[in-house]
């Protein structure tokens, strides 16, 4: 299995550098590795996605471990499966999708940010890395086993084009709970997530599982954290400069795990 053209939907054939599909429509790889599948007219701004300074504190934090019981519960859901196909949408760079690929028999990793799936691509050697829109996957149809979405948006036609029938989806949101400390140092009322209510529509939804656990962070890495996340852009001079004096940050983790399965056409 390969990549699918992003323009015409037809299956791109490599050759060298270069990926073509029947209509001539060529993409090249990067000399990291992956392949970028992102047309110009797909996407919404200049340079979509994470920025590099949010993708080097994401990159930094995962690094630190601080979510490894989440990437820990997703490979233990991945290891009843046993898929031979995975993608990862949202993938980032990598921290989550090279531990999956240990599982899964051939695995792909897809963001819309360019210098993430770079990182990814230069670190792990294990993973198909490619930038490209979720709106859009570029995927023939019925052909991934497991599709993991952690956080990240996805047009949910697209999921039910690209999983076979009786696969998988799992998705990891945001618990009601999630980094409340964090948010209570920027927001004057803190408003808890949501509880979930996502459909997939094609989907029937197996199991709701939540994981919560304490991080005790240093002053260093609560201001990664803070960094990596969308508060970033609502929190004031002093509040980056309250986490960077504390010695110690308690704040709690909280995140919902759902898993999907495909009905049968």
């Amino acid at each position: 299995m390969s990549w699918s053209c992003p323009l015409c939907h037809a299956p791109l054939t490599r050759s060298g550098n270069s990926y073509c599909c029947p209509q001539r429509h060529q993409f090249d790889m990067a000399r990291e590795g992956y392949v970028n599948l992102l047309p110009v007219q797909h996407k919404r701004s200049r340079d979509p996605g994470d920025s590099a300074e949010m993708m080097q504190a994401r990159r930094a934090f995962l690094d630190a471990g601080h979510y490894q019981p989440l990437r820990d519960a997703i490979c233990a859901k991945l290891d009843e499966i046993k898929p031979a196909q995975l993608l990862d949408i949202g993938c980032g760079e990598g921290y989550y999708t090279h531990a999956f690929a240990e599982i899964a028999g051939h695995t792909w990793g897809l963001d819309v940010a360019k210098n993430a799936i770079r990182a990814g691509a230069k670190r792990y050697a294990n993973v198909d890395f490619c930038v490209a829109s979720s709106q859009r996957l570029p995927f023939e149809d019925n052909c991934m086993d497991v599709v993991v979405r952690i956080y990240a948006p996805c047009n949910p036609e697209e999921l039910a084009r690209v999983v076979k029938p009786g696969g998988w989806v799992i998705t990891v949101t945001p618990g009601p709970r999630h980094l409340v400390e964090l948010k209570g140092l920027i927001y004057d009322e803190v408003q808890l997530h949501a509880p979930h209510s996502e459909t997939l529509p094609g989907f029937a939804l197996q199991t709701h599982d939540a994981l919560a656990y304490p991080m005790r962070l240093s002053g260093a890495e609560a201001v990664t954290l803070l960094q990596m996340t969308p508060f970033a852009w609502r929190a004031k001079p002093e509040v980056w400069e309250t986490l960077k004096g504390q010695e110690h940050f308690d704040c709690q983790t909280d995140f919902a795990i759902h898993v999907w399965q495909r009905l049968d056409d």
